[in-house]
């Protein structure tokens, strides 16, 4: 409606004449003193391409409640790139705008794009003359509409109530995308979503730490629990351990352990994996037991937390490891019970460095 009205008034600015006809292929040279410079735009290029089309992507999944295919999206795009650049073309990307253009049209399937692709061929083929009259208000009316589409209103206005963090990151990124480049917008918040995540999973290690059991579900371990009479702490973690919650370990170990502790037990049955931060702290645990008089054992342990802790702890020697908490409760009774006698009864336990 818009280019019909526009053909009624004057000197109104429209896109104009259209390149016509097939390109040329034109292979690429390579100079020594501007090989880096080509790399460096070719990584950057390849890069934002890249998370351009994933984000492209995401938009589309969300409106198509579909899964797209990551590998073949960004082999497809590499491709086409590829060809684009032996004739000439500017490498290129997944457009949001576009695509949100066709889903609202109806565009589901890839029998759209592939029809995109057969109007732009048509149009440099021969039928530019009727695209070079669209006037540029038409284009922007079109490019503001899709923008306002675009934008989840629903959630701005519960944006507020969230976690006032994601709230903040998210106008973080915004500003960076607008204000700066995509790039350093995507870069900037995944980091910073991460390091959130990493603290966020370390106070829940933390909190999960300070809960020192006073009973136990099992009844064979609680018995031998109350058989110590306080002198046993057990220490149980949950989830994997790294390095956001590896800085306290050692600080809350000392702080929450009972007064006229024997022996510690730290229950790994809910680890899966260890990183090597967090074992270093299992270190300054076992040389602050060692200095208070106290016996380390560890429990529950799966194949790949005591191979990093056998690998990395240089004090691995003085833990004793049990395959679960009631045989490392056995031993600790039976290390209590016979406290005074020189070396402390071992019945089956295995040092890490003979596990």
């Amino acid at each position: 409606i818009g280019t019909l009205v526009s053909l009624f008034i004057t000197n109104v600015p429209i896109l104009g004449d259209i390149p016509t006809g097939l390109p040329s292929l034109h292979l690429p040279t390579f100079e020594s003193s501007t090989l880096l410079l080509v790399l460096e735009a070719a990584f950057i290029l390849a890069i934002l391409g890249a998370i351009d089309s994933l984000l492209t992507s995401l938009v589309a999944d969300n409106m198509t409640r579909t899964r797209h295919d990551s590998s073949k999206e960004l082999i497809g795009q590499g491709i086409g790139n590829t060809v684009a650049g032996l004739i000439g073309g500017i490498a290129g990307a997944g457009a949001t705008m576009r695509t949100v253009v066709n889903i609202r049209s109806g565009g589901k399937e890839r029998l759209s794009g592939m029809v995109h692709a057969m109007v732009l061929l048509a149009v440099v083929m021969g039928l530019s003359p009727l695209a070079s009259a669209i006037p540029h208000a038409v284009l922007a009316g079109i490019l503001v509409k899709v923008g306002l589409d675009i934008v989840d209103w629903s959630y701005l206005k519960r944006a507020h109530s969230g976690p006032r963090w994601d709230f903040a990151l998210m106008l973080l990124v915004l500003g960076l995308t607008v204000f700066v480049d995509l790039i350093t917008a995507v870069g900037v918040g995944v980091v910073l979503a991460a390091l959130a995540y990493v603290r966020q999973i370390a106070q829940l290690q933390i909190e999960e730490l300070k809960k020192i059991p006073d009973t136990l579900n099992d009844p064979k371990e609680n018995a031998l629990l109350e058989k110590a009479k306080g002198k046993i702490s057990i220490f149980s973690f949950g989830g994997p351990l790294s390095f956001g919650a590896a800085a306290d370990l050692g600080h809350h170990v000392r702080e929450w352990v009972k007064p006229g502790s024997r022996v510690l037990i730290l229950d790994f049955s809910r680890v899966p994996t260890m990183d090597v931060s967090a074992s270093m702290a299992v270190e300054t645990v076992t040389s602050d037991a060692k200095n208070s008089g106290r016996q380390l054992m560890v429990c529950g342990a799966s194949d790949k937390v005591r191979e990093v802790l056998d690998n990395v702890n240089a004090s691995s020697a003085e833990i004793l490891t049990y395959p679960t908490l009631l045989e490392a409760l056995e031993s600790a009774v039976s290390i209590i019970e016979d406290s005074g006698k020189k070396s402390p009864k071992h019945d089956g336990s295995s040092t890490l460095s003979h596990a």
